[in-house]
C-alpha cells in the first residue's frame, strides 16, 4: 500500500500545485487512497519533496528527478535558479543567500551536484553555509555555483 501510495503522491505533485499537507490529503481521497497526515508527513520525507515557487508566488511540492542509476536529485528549476541573490567564498566556508524560505530547497540541490565537495552544509529560511575542505577549495566552489546559478555571470 505504501509504494502505491507514494508512487500516486509523486504523481499529483507532478500534475497539480500542491501547496500544504491537507491539500494532498484531499487529493489522494478523490482517487480513493485515506491516509493520516502523519502518514503523508513521513511520505514526503522519504520521497524527498521539496518546496518551490509556483508561477503565481506561492509555494508548492516538487518531486526529485531520478537519475539513471537510480538516485534522486532534485529538480533545477528556474524557481531554484532565480531563488539566488548572493553566493561568496569566506575562509572555507560558501554562504548563498536566497529570497526567504528558499535556502532549504536550494540546499538539497546544491548538496546533491556538489556531494563530493562539500563537507556538510547548514540551511536556513534565507542563507546557506557549505562548508569546503580548504579556503582554495572554497573559492573554486564558489566559482562554480556562480556559474550553475548564473551570477555574475
Amino acid at each position: 500500500m505504501k509504494s502505491v501510495r507514494q508512487k500516486k503522491i509523486l504523481e499529483l505533485v507532478n500534475a497539480y500545485d500542491i501547496d500544504t499537507q491537507e491539500t494532498l490529503l484531499a487529493k489522494l481521497e478523490e482517487v480513493g487512497i485515506y491516509a493520516t497526515q502523519t502518514t503523508i508527513s513521513r511520505d514526503i520525507n522519504q520521497l524527498k519533496l521539496l518546496k518551490a515557487t509556483n508561477p503565481k508566488g506561492g509555494y508548492k511540492y516538487v518531486s526529485p528527478s531520478f537519475s539513471s542509476e537510480g538516485a534522486s536529485a532534485p529538480v533545477m528549476n528556474s524557481a531554484l535558479r532565480d531563488a539566488v541573490l548572493k553566493i561568496e567564498a569566506a575562509k572555507n566556508i560558501v554562504v548563498i543567500k536566497t529570497y526567504p524560505g528558499m535556502a532549504n530547497a536550494l540546499a538539497v540541490c546544491v548538496d546533491s551536484l556538489y556531494h563530493n565537495e562539500i563537507v556538510g552544509s547548514v540551511a536556513g529560511d534565507d542563507t546557506i553555509l557549505l562548508v569546503i575542505k580548504d579556503d582554495e577549495e572554497a573559492k573554486r566552489m564558489e566559482e562554480k555555483i556562480k556559474s550553475t546559478f548564473a551570477i555574475g555571470v
